[in-house]
This record gives C-alpha cells, sequence and structure tokens, in this order.
C-alpha cells in the first residue's frame, strides 16, 4: 500500500520519462525517480483522444499529463488505504465579523472558563464578602481573612491585593499576609499596596512601608519611587517628594516618564526654577521624550515668574521633539503668557492655536480676555468677542463676567449693557449675583445712581442674591451723588439679607463720611459705619478731639491698621486725613500722615535722585495729597534755610486723576498751589506733572512771602 505524501516536496525533471521529488525534512533528502510503466492499464483511446494526440503531437506534455503516472501509482483512492480518517469532519460555522483566532485547532491551548475553577471561585466570593464588611470591625474582616484557602499562592495574594477596596482593606490584608509568613515578601506586594494607599492620599503610611522594606531587605523599583513621589505631590508634600527623589538617584534608579513629570512638578510649585531646568536636560540627555503634560508644567512655571525667555524655551522644545500643543498646552502657555505681561505674544499664540485647528474652549478665551484687560486692550478684546459670537465658540459665566470686569476697568458702558443683553438671553450662561456685581460696579464708577438702583430692584425682584462687592459699589455710587437717605436704606436691607460687612465696604462707608463731613446726613452714614465696625468710629472720635494726645492715637492707629486687611489700610488712612482737614484739623492731618508713612503705607512718596526730586501723590486722596504736598514745601523750606544740597529740578506727580478714588485730585492740587503761591507749574508735556527748578524754589523761600510762611 503507498503512504500519502503529507510533506512539501520539490520537483525536477530530467526528461520527459522522469522526474525527480526531493522531499525536505530537517536537513536529510531522499530522491524519488520515477518511470512511466505498464502495470496499471490505461483507458482504450477514443476518437476524440486521438485527433488530440494527432493535433497535440508536436507539443511538449503538461504538468499534470506527467504527474499522472504518478498520481496512479503513490495516490491510493480506496477507503482502505486511509484507516486513519475515523469519521468526516464536523462543519464549523465562522462568523465573518469576528477576527480569526490565532490558534486555528480549538482543541489546543483549551482555557477552563473563571467561573469553572473552584479555588478562583472561592477567592472572589472571600474577596467580596471582605469588601462588603464593615472597614471599622477590624476583628470581623480578621474572622474573615481566616475563609481564604490554604496554602495561598503568590499569584493568589496579588489578586486579593488588587480586589480589596478602600485602601484600609487592603494595607490590612498586607499585613495579615506577613504576619502569617503565607508567601515571601517582593517588590510587588507593596507597590500595589502603596498604589491603593496613594488613592486615600495616606502619604504616612507609605512612607512607614517604605521604610520597612529598606529595613528587610526588600528592593525599591522605580514603580515603588514613583508612587512614593506622585502621593507626596498629592498631599502636597513636596520637601518629601523630594526627599524620595534625591534617595532614588542615590540608589542608581532611573526615573521614567512618570516619575519625571511628577518630580518636575514638585520643583516648579516650590519655585526652584534653576533645579527644574537642570533636572529636565538631565532627563533629556538620557533619551528621554517629554509628553505636553510635562511641556505644560514647564510653560506654567515660567509663567508664575514672569519669565518669557522660558516660555519661549518651551515652545522651541515642542518643536523640537515634534510635539504638537494640545489645548491643555495651549491654555497653561496663554496663562503663562498673561502673568509674563507679554499680551502681543499671547494673541500671537492664541492665533497659531486657532489656525492649526483647535478650537478654544472656554477656559482658553477666558485667559485671552483677562490678558486684554490687564493690558487695557479693549479693541483686542471686543472684537474677541465678536468672533466668539460669530463661530458659536463656547462662553460661561467666568467668561462673560471677565469681558464685564474689563469693560467696567476701561469704561465701557455701552459694551457692557449690551454683554449683559446676550446673558439674559443665553440659555446656558443666565447673569447671576457676579452679573450683576459687574453691572453695579460700572454705573457706580459712572455715578449713574438711576441705572444703579433700577438694577438692585431687578435683583430684589428676581431674588438675585446681592453679595457684599455689589453692595459696597452700590454705596458708592449713592455716596457721591450725596443720596444718603438712599445708602442707609440698601445697608439696612443688605445687612437684613445676610451681607457681613468687610474692610473693603467700611472703607467705602469711611470714604462718603468724609464726603458727608458738615451736613445734616453725616450721622446717619456714621450710624451704618458703627454697625459695621464700631471701632472705627470710636477712633474718628478720638481724633476729633483735639485733647487726645499723638502717643494715644499712635497706639489706637497701630491697633485699627493691623486688625485691617493689608489692601485698605492706606485708604483707611486717606480717608482718615480727608476727615481732619474737613474740620480744620490740619495738625492731626499732618500727624496721620506721618503716623501713614511710619507704618509703610506710602512707600513711594518721596523718590530721589541726584538730578530730582519728586513727590508722588497718585495714590492718595485730595485731602491727603494736600498735606502732603504741605509737608514736603516745609521741609524744602528747612533745606534752603540751612543752605543744603538741592538738586536741579523738584517734580509734583498727581496723574490724570482717573482712578476712582483720585478723580479731582489734579484740579484741586493746581489750586492748592496757587494759593501757596509757589514756583511749581504745570507741565506741558505731561498731565499731571508739576515743575520747579531750583532757582525758583530758593527765590520763593527766600522771598519770605506769606505763603512761605504757612508752608512752614
Amino acid at each position: 500500500m503507498a503512504t500519502p505524501l503529507s510533506t512539501i516536496v520539490d520537483i525536477s525533471f530530467t526528461d520527459t520519462k522522469r522526474l525527480t521529488i526531493t522531499r525536505r525534512k530537517f536537513h536529510r533528502k531522499f530522491t524519488i525517480h520515477c518511470s512511466t510503466s505498464n502495470s496499471i492499464p490505461e483507458a482504450p483511446p477514443t476518437q476524440t483522444s486521438d485527433k488530440n494526440n494527432n493535433k497535440n503531437k508536436n507539443k511538449k506534455p503538461s504538468l499534470s499529463d506527467q504527474l499522472a503516472p504518478l498520481a496512479n501509482k503513490t495516490l491510493s483512492t480506496t477507503t482502505q488505504d486511509q484507516p486513519y480518517v475515523l469519521s468526516k469532519p464536523k462543519s464549523t460555522w465562522v462568523n465573518p465579523t469576528k477576527t480569526k483566532r490565532s490558534v486555528l485547532s480549538s482543541e489546543r491551548q483549551k482555557r477552563v472558563p473563571y467561573t469553572y475553577t473552584p479555588h478562583l471561585r472561592d477567592l472572589r466570593r472571600i474577596a467580596q464578602t471582605l469588601n462588603e464588611c464593615d472597614i471599622s470591625s477590624e476583628a470581623d474582616f480578621a474572622s474573615r481573612l481566616e475563609e481564604i484557602p490554604r496554602p495561598l499562592t503568590r499569584e493568589d495574594a496579588l489578586l486579593m491585593l488588587n480586589t480589596l477596596k478602600p485602601w484600609e482593606k487592603t494595607h490590612l490584608f498586607l499585613n495579615w499576609i506577613k504576619t502569617q509568613n503565607l508567601v515571601p515578601m517582593e517588590t510587588i506586594f507593596y507597590n500595589v499596596t502603596m498604589k491603593s494607599l496613594r488613592y486615600g492620599k495616606q502619604f504616612q503610611l507609605i512612607e512607614d512601608l517604605a521604610h520597612q522594606m529598606i529595613d528587610t531587605g526588600v528592593p525599591l523599583d522605580n514603580i515603588t519611587y514613583s508612587t512614593i513621589i506622585s502621593c507626596a505631590k498629592k498631599c502636597s508634600l513636596f520637601d518629601k517628594a523630594v526627599h524620595w527623589f534625591e534617595r532614588m538617584y542615590k540608589t542608581g534608579l532611573m526615573p521614567d516618564e512618570v516619575t519625571y513629570s511628577a518630580i518636575l512638578d514638585v520643583y516648579a510649585r516650590l519655585g526652584k526654577v534653576e533645579e527644574v531646568v537642570s533636572l529636565y536636560e538631565r532627563g533629556r540627555a538620557t533619551g528621554w521624550k517629554p509628553d505636553s503634560i510635562t511641556l505644560s508644567v514647564l510653560g506654567k512655571m515660567f509663567g508664575e515668574a514672569g519669565d518669557y525667555d522660558g516660555i519661549r524655551y518651551v515652545l522651541q522644545e515642542m518643536n523640537s521633539v515634534g510635539l504638537q500643543p494640545n489645548l491643555v498646552v495651549y491654555n497653561t502657555l496663554l496663562e503663562a503668557m498673561g502673568k509674563a505681561g507679554k499680551p502681543g505674544f499671547a494673541r500671537n499664540l492664541f492665533e497659531e492655536m486657532i489656525e492649526s485647528g483647535i478650537a478654544p474652549n472656554e477656559k482658553t478665551l477666558t485667559a485671552v480676555i483677562k490678558i486684554y484687560g490687564k493690558a487695557r486692550w479693549s479693541r483686542d478684546a471686543l472684537e474677541l468677542w465678536g468672533r466668539m459670537k460669530e463661530n458659536g465658540w463656547p462662553m460661561d459665566f467666568i467668561l462673560y463676567n471677565t469681558l464685564l470686569n474689563m469693560c467696567a476697568d476701561v469704561g465701557l458702558v455701552q459694551e457692557a449693557e449690551a454683554l449683559f443683553r446676550d446673558m439674559k438671553q443665553s440659555e446656558r450662561s443666565k447673569p447671576d449675583s457676579w452679573s450683576y456685581t459687574a453691572m453695579l460696579n460700572i454705573y457706580g464708577s459712572e455715578g449713574d445712581v438711576d441705572k444703579a438702583m433700577k438694577l438692585f430692584e431687578e435683583m430684589c425682584k428676581l431674588g438675585v442674591e446681592l453679595n457684599v462687592m455689589g453692595c459696597t459699589c452700590l454705596i458708592q455710587c449713592l455716596g457721591k451723588a450725596m443720596e444718603f437717605d438712599a445708602l442707609a436704606r440698601v445697608f439696612e436691607m443688605s445687612i437684613e439679607r445676610g451681607i457681613k460687612p468687610d474692610d473693603r465696604l467700611c472703607g467705602c462707608l469711611l470714604s462718603v463720611v468724609s464726603l458727608s463731613q458738615g451736613s445734616k446726613d453725616e450721622e446717619k452714614v456714621l450710624a451704618c459705619l458703627r454697625q459695621a465696625n464700631p471701632k472705627l468710629v470710636a477712633f474718628i472720635q478720638l481724633i476729633e478731639d483735639e485733647k487726645t494726645s499723638f502717643e494715644t492715637v499712635k497706639e489706637e492707629f497701630k491697633i485699627i491698621m493691623s486688625n485691617a486687611a493689608v489692601e485698605v489700610r492706606r485708604p483707611f488712612c486717606n480717608c482718615l486725613i480727608d476727615i481732619c482737614r474737613n474740620k480744620d484739623l490740619l495738625e492731626r492731618a499732618h500727624e496721620l500722615l506721618y503716623m501713614g508713612t511710619l507704618f509703610g503705607l506710602y512707600p513711594g512718596l518721596h523718590n530721589k535722585t541726584n538730578e530730582e526730586w519728586c513727590l508722588d501723590v497718585r495714590s492718595l486722596s485730595v485731602g491727603a495729597a494736600l498735606t502732603a504736598l504741605e509737608e514736603w514745601m516745609w521741609t524744602l523750606t528747612k533745606i534752603v534755610n540751612r543752605e543744603g544740597t538741592l538738586p536741579e529740578l523738584f517734580l509734583a506727580q498727581t496723574g490724570t486723576g482717573a482712578h476712582k478714588f483720585a478723580q479731582g485730585l489734579n484740579i484741586s492740587f493746581a489750586n492748592h498751589l496757587k494759593k501757596l503761591a509757589t514756583p511749581f507749574r504745570q507741565s506741558e508735556d505731561k498731565v499731571g506733572c508739576f515743575i520747579a527748578n531750583r532757582e525758583d524754589l530758593v527765590s520763593w523761600v527766600q522771598s519770605n512771602s506769606p505763603a512761605a510762611a504757612t508752608a512752614t
């Protein structure tokens, strides 16, 4: 019986009657020589075959014709020649929508389903009961641990560690494994537990486990250090993160990309710019390729430091590694540009983002609007607003309110009103308390009492909460308009609604007190201030009493300023000086100015160079500025009288008076200079700047004029 051929064969022809078949199996070959034979009878020729033979007599035989004799001898067609075929193979349906399996035979590598493994099924059940038990009862948890079948393999222990939640149970299970001595403790057990503890922000437990590993000789790998460092960062324990990172380097382990990103962020938050750059360059030298998150960290760090060159360095690094910034990176860099004070470059970066096909979100647009507002680029901000509406870019409360505040800062009332109308018509961004506050700020700065009160009534009708800032803006507006009855009514309503007066509101009321001096309504405003800050009213009464000594005023002044927020201390002092001047308490006003200077409230009041001396009163109120001028002229008079050294030029700067707390300062200051008959004249080149040369000043002092006597 012929053996069926089932291996690869090489066929070569020697002549028309002989062929050579080479069988390849490993490195051995054998050759089969076959010749045609008459042992197998051939079918009788037919008429058609005769014709074909005559027709193809001169043609070379085909391959199938040459192999036919071989097939007749070696390939049996009887069932007896194939005893290994037991039955007809069953047909198998194949789903054409599924990918082809890598293992063709269903009998190879047969896997037992998970649910049919009794051992794993029991572990799964026990893990479920452990997760369901109350974590506060450690005894209950320990009793259920005893249900775990023994012996416990390494894989079983890891399965349980990965399954248990929350972190308390993972930590208890690890301690149970160690006390039972079930499996040798390896690094992976600690790593799995630490990751669970990191989720719960349990850095102290993680650090304790790390020390246990060191004491017991279990090696700490890259994953261990990365988990420790990232958890320390998550818990804002930046010094701890740096400590473990430095220890990692001492052990010779090279950080991976996760560790690099985490520690770079830690150094950046600590403000260690040089360390960040050094570490980044070290990582790049080892072949590490930074991702967008790492470069965002660098961009944010340079932005916090106001380092524009650093931001450009980040952009160059992105180009060098072939990284296309995503929306998060662009947002980070735009915020960094704003902090660095580079509005022009921020605008270029924003346009580059749009051209690259990345659509901005609310955070992007808010960052750009803030940059434009800070730079007072109102035209660019309004143009961007138009593009938002045209392109359908998303706008939220924060973005609308940022635009409203920008309009308030630059005095764009009509544009702010148009924005406010858009918010009212919007389905997603209805105006909230801060939106109304921004509009109250705009109307308050403009002194538009009617619109401010109408808006306040609308808030009351709609139930919009009035916050302390909105109350401050409204009271400021009513105070400037001398609407003291309305002011008292608004204040009482605000207190009834739960508004707690802060230092800004007290400062606003104090400024209104200085405006109401001598009027019959002064007591109404004082009553409001007394309710907001009774100690401040008591101090006003103290300084109005001429019998109060300077030392007493000084001590009480120190207490008042120490209890006030830093940003309101100078306005407090300005208003107190104004109150004294309104009551003709000039000596007390000078004492308050001296104490304000002594406690550092007016750091830039006097500036001296070899060429010029300057008095800068731009941060002072009208009364405080006039008091500072008198003090300065008195000091210059003493220097001239004792023939001291004087510069060639003297300047007094009041600014343009555009600030809401300094309106009218330029005019009042100029009138007071005329009253004193000083040699200062208005500069032709700069508004709000008064100039005098040395000769004119010396001549004025030596003339012993009544104005000079008044100044002294």
